[in-house]
């Protein structure tokens, strides 16, 4: 009995986490979302809906803006996997008769002409099956069906197709009707401990000006103030609603305005996109296949310069910018070569792992125990150019290496690592982390003879973005992302040159 309790509570408390990543966010400036509601909605997708600005909403597969998102909250005791043949099951979410699926399409009817801007997701702490096909259907960047994959031109015997058949006669509609509904089915796996996502909410908490909770204290309030506030009937909130509430509960925090926060992704956090939390957020997600872009050339003609002008924009708003970078490490490098150390503006990062933290080239003072800055340098050949593999989370020298084999233009190779050796608490602060990237461009420059450097990262994002303000140092730059998703060779590829005739953000 005592452990049924617990497990309920905690299923409570994730719904109540859920929406407050997305209700607090009604209350930071230039704000995407509208409204926000808690158990209300059509039924099994009642626990969240998000309704959002025209345009403001996050893109789908085909780059239209949501207007509105239905969430369905399912928190299980043990980890645990589904898959396709499971949404199909009425048990999966503990019914009698209707499943998941047959529940989400009958929400989807009720939408009427708003069901192509409305989405209906899961959000669960068990993952897809790694080996079902549902796995393989799955965008990553929104974790919404991919038609393209599901309707690839095999026929039903195929395991896709195996797919289709089952969802179509399960819920008696035709291959076009099929086609429409499943797009608007999306999925999230709460991969993180509610620890962790009341960590999470104390970074919103603060952009929203609300009062945060100390990470010592047992209790949090919000988490059983959305159920009081549920059976007294207020269900829904827009900004004004949600503040009053919030006064009356005394849960408003004084002090400074929050931070102008802006994000950049061309990936998806699948529990805490930027949307819910920046103020602008630049998706250059719909250029990418999961994390492989679709065409190598976008990097140049379209990606930076994208990224130049957003941040230009975003830094015309005040001397100080806080930048949050879901974003591949090519980019996070390209952000610094446009706000780079010239710029006149005081820029603090959002630093993800291992823990969330926000960085800033002055945010401390040098520590004896910092790791320091360890290079070995390889002749490799006679070229005149250096490959410089940067090994702070990982040691990624072997990849480089193998991809190394049919450059020969490449005559060095520079490793770049810490005393310590890789890992993901090698960079300790923002201050190290702009004091390692200073040490590695003057490796980099204290290797003679160097016409060009080949630049391989597998650092913490505000490190890539520290050495990214150093470009013009560096010379010409040929950046590389490595496929980590395995979805071509599982080595690198070419990313982004520079220069490449776009100057970077002066005040001078």
């Amino acid at each position: 009995m005592t452990e049924a309790v617990t497990v309920r509570r905690d299923g409570d408390t994730f719904q109540a986490r859920m929406f407050w990543q997305r209700a607090a966010r009604l209350l930071v400036p230039d704000t995407a979302i509208k409204r926000v509601a808690f158990e209300t909605g059509p039924k099994s997708f009642d626990d969240i809906w998000v309704e959002y600005l025209p345009g403001g909403g996050q893109l789908d597969h085909l780059g239209v803006a949501l207007l509105r998102e239905h969430i369905q909250c399912k928190w299980h005791v043990a980890p645990g996997t589904f898959g396709y043949a499971e949404l199909a099951d009425p048990e999966f979410i503990n019914a009698n008769a209707r499943s998941l699926l047959q529940r989400a399409h009958a929400a989807r009817e009720a939408a009427g002409g708003q069901a192509g801007s409305t989405r209906f997701k899961l959000l669960t702490n068990w993952s897809v099956d790694r080996n079902d096909p549902l796995k393989a259907l799955i965008g990553m960047r929104s974790g919404a069906i991919r038609s393209n994959r599901l309707f690839d031109g095999t026929t039903d015997r195929s395991q896709v197709g195996g797919v289709r058949k089952l969802w179509r006669e399960h819920l008696d509609i035709d291959d076009k009707a099929l086609e429409a509904f499943a797009v608007s089915l999306a999925f999230g796996q709460a991969a993180e401990s509610l620890a962790d996502l009341r960590d999470q909410l104390d970074a919103i908490f603060f952009m929203a000006g609300m009062r945060r909770i100390p990470a010592s204290a047992s209790a949090f309030p919000y988490d059983d103030l959305i159920f009081q506030w549920m059976a007294q009937g207020r269900l829904e909130f827009d900004r004004d609603s949600l503040r009053d509430a919030l006064k009356r509960e005394n849960l408003l925090a004084g002090g400074e305005p929050a931070p102008f926060v802006v994000g950049v992704k061309s990936f998806e956090h699948a529990l805490d996109p930027l949307e819910l939390r920046c103020a602008k957020v630049l998706d250059l997600t719909p250029v990418f296949d999961s994390r492989f872009i679709q065409d190598e050339a976008d990097w140049s003609s379209t990606l930076y310069p994208k990224l130049a002008e957003f941040l230009r924009k975003a830094a015309g708003d005040g001397e100080k910018l806080r930048l949050a970078l879901d974003a591949h490490a090519t980019l996070a490098f390209a952000a610094g070569s446009i706000l780079d150390i010239k710029c006149g503006r005081m820029i603090e990062l959002e630093q993800r792992s291992p823990n969330r933290r926000i960085w800033a080239a002055n945010d401390s003072v040098p520590a004896a125990d910092w790791p320091k800055l360890s290079t070995d340098l390889q002749e490799v050949g006679e070229g005149t150019e250096i490959a410089v593999a940067v090994s702070m989370t990982h040691d990624i020298a072997r990849d480089v290496q193998a991809y190394m084999a049919g450059l020969p233009q490449i005559g060095r190779l520079l490793t770049c690592s810490t005393s310590e050796g890789p890992s993901h608490n090698a960079v300790r602060s923002g201050r190290h982390a702009a004091d390692l990237a200073a040490a590695i461009v003057a490796a980099v420059r204290n290797t003679p003879d160097v016409s060009k450097v080949h630049l391989f990262l597998a650092a913490p994002n505000g490190l890539s973005f520290f050495i990214g303000q150093r470009r013009p140092q560096l010379g010409n730059v040929t950046l590389y992302e490595f496929d980590f998703e395995g979805e071509q060779d599982r080595g690198y590829r070419p990313s982004l040159s520079l220069p490449n005739g776009r100057a970077p953000l002066t005040t001078h």
